[in-house]
């Protein structure tokens, strides 16, 4: 055979390339195979799973149509609506095409009313968990779009929203729903903070505080509650304010608290810094002054804070115990007048001798030193005679007493002969 010649078909084979051929894209008639199973069973929801179990529709694909067709939400002009039917391609605006009446949004904002729905989806995901994904999409892009909502109906969705975590759906992570509230037009307008107060009553229907609590931290909220509230009101009383007129006393008590440990992490990180620059004792005095008044910090645990800085800035040796106890006593010579400053009462100082009872109870290498530190305090006119008797012969804190009385017993002996003598 020439080389111009044709090649007969018997004996070759023309390669030719596979192409991947999709289907069309019909989200409309998925949309409206949907609807179509709810208005057969009449909304019975039961039947409905059960009918959409067996049937033969490509979910894989249209999971965020599924969502909007049968239990969420659509935009019908101005108006948001949870979805009776088909939505257009790429939006969340109706498209033509039947409707049911059998959604979210027509039922009664109560739990009873809505606890249906969610127990539906509940089945739907457990047959198929691949679906939690689109569920995810479509509430997060929704739950962006609330201010089209009318009132009532925001409260549904809050319901809904809440007991879908009450009845732990499976898979649905929190931040879907706390991190799209942090729009700015919709804070500004309180819309964020009424929906959040309702979902926050509904959830704690069924779950305790600390369930929230750990609902909040796993959606990264936990520490900023305040950004749910429009700036005018985005304080620790605007918060304490309207929380406990809605009958949330509870997390009031815990966001005061969360705000108090801060506070006090705060002051602990600027002594701290002040400290290890060996910054002038006036103006550490200072400092922790202006932050007890701004902060206003209870006298207790500003004693507290000051003995813990002090003593994590000491060098200590790993082995020597004499070089331990020389820089402990040194440090507590050197900052005696901060200590002082702030131990104006016999409850104060009884509360730094407690304080140093537990550290040298829980810190094996300062064991030995209490009555060393004591007598230290003492000659600094830290610790007066009196309160250091009361807590020899009245001391109330368990943690090493026996043996840091009988350690200390000299010299209270010295105390109590040198008062005989005057």
């Amino acid at each position: 055979m020439s080389s111009k010649e044709k090649p007969t078909l018997g004996g070759t084979r023309i390669k030719t390339r596979k192409r991947n051929i999709a289907a069309p894209l019909d989200p409309a008639a998925f949309a409206d195979a949907v609807v179509q199973i709810y208005l057969d069973n009449a909304g019975d929801l039961e039947l409905t799973a059960k009918t959409i179990e067996s049937a033969d529709l490509n979910f894989s694909r249209y999971g965020d149509t599924f969502f909007e067709a049968s239990t969420l939400w659509v935009n019908r002009g101005e108006k948001v609506v949870f979805t009776g039917g088909r939505t257009q391609p790429g939006t969340t605006k109706p498209d033509e095409g039947d409707r049911h009446t059998y959604s979210v949004i027509d039922c009664e904002p109560l739990r009873e009313a809505i606890l249906p729905s969610v127990l539906y989806l509940q089945k739907i995901l457990r047959r198929r968990p691949f679906l939690i994904k689109n569920l995810e999409n479509v509430m997060r892009r929704f739950l962006q779009s609330l201010e089209l909502f009318e009132d009532n109906e925001r409260k549904k969705l809050a319901i809904f929203t809440a007991l879908t975590f009450s009845q732990k759906l499976s898979g649905l992570p929190p931040e879907t729903v706390f991190q799209p509230l942090l729009k700015d037009n919709l804070v500004g307008k309180g819309i964020v903070l009424s929906f959040i107060t309702d979902f926050f009553k509904e959830y704690l229907v069924d779950n305790s505080l600390d369930d929230l609590i750990s609902l909040l931290k796993r959606g990264k909220m936990e520490e900023n509650l305040l950004e749910f509230f429009p700036s005018a009101k985005r304080s620790a009383e605007g918060f304490s304010e309207h929380f406990t007129k809605e009958g949330m006393v509870a997390l009031v008590e815990y966001h005061e608290k969360k705000i108090f440990e801060v506070k006090l992490k705060e002051m602990k990180s600027a002594l701290t810094t002040q400290i290890a620059e060996e910054v002038d004792i006036s103006e550490v005095t200072e400092t922790v002054k202006q932050r007890v008044k701004d902060a206003k910090l209870p006298d207790v645990e500003v004693v507290r804070i000051l003995w813990d800085v002090l003593m994590d800035a000491v060098q200590w040796s790993g082995k020597n115990q004499q070089q331990n106890a020389n820089s402990a006593l040194r440090q507590v010579k050197t900052w005696a007048p901060l200590l002082n400053a702030f131990c104006i009462s016999g409850k104060l100082e009884l509360e730094l001798i407690y304080k140093v009872q537990i550290q040298c109870y829980e810190d094996a290498k300062l064991m030995k030193l209490f009555p060393e530190i004591v007598r230290s305090l003492y000659d600094q006119d830290v610790l007066a005679e009196d309160t250091i008797l009361l807590w020899f012969r009245k001391g109330t804190n368990p943690k090493g007493r026996q043996s840091f009385v009988k350690a200390l017993e000299p010299f209270v002996n010295w105390l109590e002969e040198a008062e005989e003598e005057e």
